[in-house]
């Protein structure tokens, strides 16, 4: 039976990735179609008058450029369930391969400001929950209304002129440093370059789960097995880790996990500050260069990263949620 309900519970999810992914291609391929990008001319390049008009129209029959929008999106999506992305513009190689070896520096920067975002929010938000009211609250509400509303490119450029330029601690950009092949950078040398970055996306990040995590331990705290365990004789943090850290964790785990599309949309902003050659970057470069394969190709693999963390949100909380846990995978 219950093979049965895991069985259902990950088939589900399959179709509603499948679901997504249909539903994303057609509406990213329409405004595509609609966009003033000519894709024959952003495959020539800028120096279109050395190819006569037969040529051009060779290339378009090539690309299948020729036929109904409907023909173009089912020729599309055959080769896409193949495995075959196409042929980035821009880059002369596979989308698949530039996705590949862009995600890999993408997923160093996201992963390391996923994680110290998540930390640090969680432990404001412990902070302020703890001391409701008192000074520390009011400055950590203060500090997270600001960052809220601060935009990752700009506290990027902040970040940029105070350690780049003015002290000089770190690399101005790019994710190497320049004259130096990849395979003799050191590992020093590659965090020195991913830390600002990786720092302005965190520093963002930390807003949504410090203050919904002060949220939800407040209202933990007025409940009333706190308030039986305080009669008890408990009180400060061996309260919190016995009574509260799981309660508020759920929530916090939830929306870190959920704020997958928001932390992608940082990065192409903080990426293209610091010129990181990352994901975000690439998609910059063909919305800009009219590299269309690849435009189509990172809006799907991004859905699929977005919907992924999701997912893993959703798992981690029937693990750590003992209720969900014994009612099984439904």
């Amino acid at each position: 039976m219950l093979y049965r309900r895991i069985f259902w519970y990950i088939s589900g999810n399959f179709f509603k990735l499948a679901t997504l992914l249909i539903a994303v291609s057609i509406l990213s391929y329409i405004l595509v179609s609609y966009s003033p990008v000519d894709p024959v001319r952003a495959y020539i390049g800028a120096d279109i008058t050395r190819v006569s008009p037969e040529q051009r129209e060779k290339i378009a029959e090539y690309w299948g450029l020729n036929e109904t929008g409907i023909k173009q999106y089912l020729l599309w999506g055959k080769a896409v369930l193949q495995g075959d992305l196409g042929t980035s513009v821009i880059y002369r190689s596979p989308v698949i391969h530039v996705i590949g070896e862009r995600f890999i520096a993408s997923i160093a920067l996201m992963g390391l400001a996923w994680v110290l975002s998540g930390i640090m929010g969680f432990l404001l938000g412990i902070i302020a929950g703890m001391n409701e009211g008192s000074w520390v609250d009011r400055v950590i509400k203060g500090y997270c209304f600001t960052l809220a509303s601060t935009p990752a490119f700009w506290l990027g450029l902040l970040l940029l002129m105070f350690f780049s330029v003015w002290l000089g601690w770190f690399p101005i950009g790019l994710g190497t440093p320049v004259g130096i092949l990849s395979e003799h950078v050191t590992i020093l040398e590659r965090l020195k370059h991913l830390f600002l970055p990786a720092l302005t996306l965190s520093i963002v990040g930390v807003a949504n789960v410090a203050l919904h995590t002060r949220e939800k331990l407040i209202e933990v705290l007025e409940s009333e097995f706190i308030r039986f365990a305080k009669a008890n004789g408990e009180s400060g943090f061996t309260l919190l880790f016995r009574h509260g850290l799981r309660n508020i964790s759920l929530p916090a785990i939830s929306l870190h996990f959920a704020s997958f599309g928001e932390l992608f949309g940082g990065t192409v902003l903080a990426e293209q500050v610091f010129s990181y050659p990352g994901l975000g970057q690439a998609v910059v470069q063909a919305g800009l260069g009219g590299d269309i394969p690849l435009l189509l190709g990172i809006v799907l693999f991004s859905t699929m990263f977005v919907f992924a963390g999701n997912f893993i949100a959703d798992l981690l909380y029937r693990i750590i949620d003992p209720r969900i846990r014994r009612e099984g995978i439904q």
